[in-house]
């Protein structure tokens, strides 16, 4: 093997000085970082898993390769995105191009997969049994190394004690390093490309877990190692899509202030779902609001609390204990209305449609299927909207937002259009985008734990610059450094360019990227399963 790149999903470098004040065990991953070259890696707007893997393995802003959350939307209908959402090429489609071999394990956004030299078992937004390449794969792998599974079992239930999550854990963290030496040693490949997600669903479902975080860490750091005393490539590349930290802000809850402000309008039973911005306080906060059904309500919360539940999960986890319809009776007005009202997008001027995608969209005539902002009309509602938007300021007195700004400031290339019209960056990213509507525009975080700007590269092996500075370097960079480790040339489409720990390879025009049929993600379990690491609104 010539070039490996590990993902790590959400690594930073807070995350691996906690570790190493818990006096983590990581030499893998100690090991690259002392031999090599590593530092921080800026992500993306947004730097959410869906729409930064992509940006990591095309070296394209999603402006170019169309993808910017879980969510794809078609006029007001929404879809979970998939691999034929990706109008880009991927790294190892590209390399087979150049009749260059590779094997890809656990990618976010890959199923369905195209064929190409070598071999792919998707990640995250595919089914748990997923099409594989070559197709029939998936059951040779399972059979090799007993079970495979995309997701882990207890993702979806509330019951599960953290040591049950953290063995789970451990299990798929073992089945992508199975499944990845296996087909390393079957395909003989010239790359690879091995991504664990647990280092990033451990702060989601664990939250201030340490002894988790750990436990997760130590079993990637495993596999690491025996993947590069297996695989013995020439040069590592260990990336991130994203940083994570503690949200010690506040929620922000968009669409409330466009509704304040007469740019959103409401509907009863319609619209995204916003069952998960209830927080349990504010459950028991409440409900001396009404006299009826507290006994109830405090036992629903109370089973639901010892469930595990955090604020995606309380109607999960309300309707599994058979209360979740007397709970919404009973409730004050407030919280019905929280679980009930949405947007009502046909009918809206702008609002804001997932929070992954970091900003709001306009509803334009001939553009959306029921447009209500005239296209002449655009401009200047977007720059009503900016202007109000950039004045927002918290209870604390800050501003909510670091950038309010057109989406062609952050975005550009063929499919800009489905981005957002206005891009909110939250500040420091302490602040969370929340979309459902609430009686009040502030709250409380909704997760304590979630992304931060900046991830983490880093850079080893033969011919590696160890000295070389990593000041600046940005998620579209990997995908040009990695076809530098290979000896290829930097594609002239890539808004990325060669980290300068590799010696670069000039730069090419490769084949023209030709799309695919869109297919719908036919599988609610996967729905089901973003929702409630709070993905999905």
């Amino acid at each position: 093997m010539k070039t490996l790149l590990v993902g790590l999903d959400a690594a930073c470098e807070p995350v691996f000085e906690t570790l190493a004040a818990q006096g983590a065990d990581l030499p893998a991953i100690d090991g690259i970082r002392a031999d090599g070259a590593s530092g921080p890696l800026e992500s993306q707007i947004p730097p959410w898993t869906p729409s930064a893997w992509p940006s990591l393995y095309t070296g394209v802003n999603p402006g170019k390769h169309g993808v910017y959350g879980f969510l794809d939307f078609e006029g007001y209908d929404w879809d979970v995105v998939n691999a034929t959402h990706v109008r880009e090429r991927a790294l190892w489609e590209l390399l087979d191009t150049e009749g260059t071999s590779s094997v890809v394990v656990n990618v976010p956004v890959t199923h369905p997969p195209r064929e190409f030299d070598g071999a792919l078992i998707p990640g995250y937004t595919a089914p748990d049994s997923p099409t594989c390449q070559p197709e029939g794969l998936l059951d040779e792998v399972r059979r090799e190394i007993g079970g495979y599974r995309v997701y882990p079992r207890h993702t979806g239930g509330g019951e599960t004690t953290a040591e049950e999550k953290v063995a789970e854990y451990r299990e798929t963290v073992r089945m992508r390093g199975e499944a990845f030496r296996y087909l390393a040693d079957r395909f003989d490949p010239e790359f690879g490309f091995v991504q664990f997600q647990n280092t990033d669903t451990v702060f989601h479902e664990c939250p201030g877990d340490r002894d988790a975080l750990r436990a997760v860490y130590e079993a990637v750091d495993d596999q690491i190692g025996a993947t590069l005393e297996s695989c013995d490539p020439d040069v590592v590349v260990l990336a991130s899509d994203h940083g994570i930290g503690k949200y010690e802000g506040y929620d922000v809850r968009v669409n409330t202030l466009l509704r304040e402000e007469g740019f959103v309008e409401t509907t009863q039973g319609g619209g995204m779902p916003s069952w998960d911005v209830i927080r349990d306080e504010e459950f028991l906060d409440d409900r001396a609001e009404s006299d009826d059904g507290n006994a109830l309500l405090e036992r629903a919360m109370g089973l639901a609390t010892r469930a595990g539940v955090t604020s995606q999960r309380v109607d999960a986890a309300l309707s599994r204990l058979g209360l979740a319809e007397f709970v919404v009776r009973h409730v004050p007005k407030s919280m019905v209305r929280a679980g009930t009202e949405g947007v009502d997008f046909p009918r809206s001027t702008a609002y804001a449609r997932s929070h992954i995608e970091c900003g709001v969209r306009l509803n334009v005539a001939g553009r959306d299927p029921e447009g209500v902002v005239a296209p002449e009309e655009y401009d200047a509602v977007r720059e009503r909207l900016v202007e109000l938007l950039s004045g927002v300021e918290t209870p604390d007195g800050e501003p909510a937002f670091d950038d309010v700004a057109p989406r062609e400031e952050y975005f550009e290339g063929p499919h800009v259009e489905h981005a957002v019209d206005i891009v909110l960056v939250p500040r420091a990213f302490d602040n969370f985008l929340a979309t459902g509507l609430r009686e009040s525009v502030f709250g409380p975080p909704t997760e304590p734990y979630n992304h931060k700007r900046d991830g983490f590269v880093a850079v080893s092996g033969a011919g590696v610059d160890a000295d070389a500075s990593l000041d600046g370097a940005h998620l579209f960079d990997v995908a040009p450094t990695v076809l530098a480790a290979l000896g290829l040339p930097r594609g002239d489409h890539m808004d990325g360019e060669v980290l300068p720990v590799v010696e670069a390879a000039g730069e090419r025009t490769y084949p023209e990227f030709e799309p695919r049929t869109r297919e719908s993600t036919d599988e609610r379990a996967v729905e089901a399963r973003l929702s409630d690491l709070g993905y999905l609104e």
